[in-house]
């Protein structure tokens, strides 16, 4: 998993909970990288889930809803770091579709070695969109927050249902119908 999920993570916490408490879910998991992080390093996934689930017991709040709360913080990075990425697009179901095909292409062409879940269009039309997303991470979560936040900067809304195809949320049936 590439650093920049972790670093952002970590600022993330920072912003909401205060030092303190990145400190203690780093102290209190086994890390490989000792929680340093770098942008551009690779890192493995089971010590974000070690950060997400020491945050989650410690907040009360659960691992989907943080993944949430990262999503909408990471979109704004996005945002911010890749301007020229969202102003290819003039719809929200646009950019979503193509993920697979434009978006994490853009982003193999920064992180070659990055790891992203698949996004499989089944059925698009002017306003609905479904997809099928494999990941071995189980963060559909993230997905979804990204998703409701790339409705928000087209100043739309629309309403998204997830249906797990596996019970791990490995693979997930997202149902998007634009409002």
């Amino acid at each position: 998993m590439k650093g920049i999920v972790f670093t952002e993570f970590l600022e993330l916490v920072e912003d909401k909970f205060g030092l303190e408490m990145v400190d203690k879910i780093i102290n209190n998991s086994d890390l490989e990288s000792n929680g340093v992080y770098t942008s551009v390093g690779t890192y493995k996934f089971s010590e974000m889930l070690q950060l997400l689930q020491h945050l989650s017991s410690y907040t009360g709040i659960s691992i989907d809803d943080l993944l949430l709360v990262y999503a909408e913080h990471f979109f704004s990075v996005l945002e911010e770091s890749y301007p020229g990425l969202l102003a290819t697009y003039s719809d929200p179901i646009e950019m979503i579709s193509s993920i697979e095909n434009h978006i994490h292409v853009e982003v193999r062409k920064i992180y070659p070695d990055a790891e992203l879940p698949s996004f499989e269009v089944v059925e698009k039309t002017e306003n609905s969109l479904i997809m099928i997303y494999k990941s071995s991470r189980a963060m559909h979560h993230f997905g979804l927050g990204l998703m409701n936040k790339t409705f928000e900067h087209f100043n739309s809304t629309a309403t998204i249902v997830l249906e797990n195809l596996k019970e791990d949320g490995t693979e997930v049936k997202f149902l998007i119908n634009k409002n």
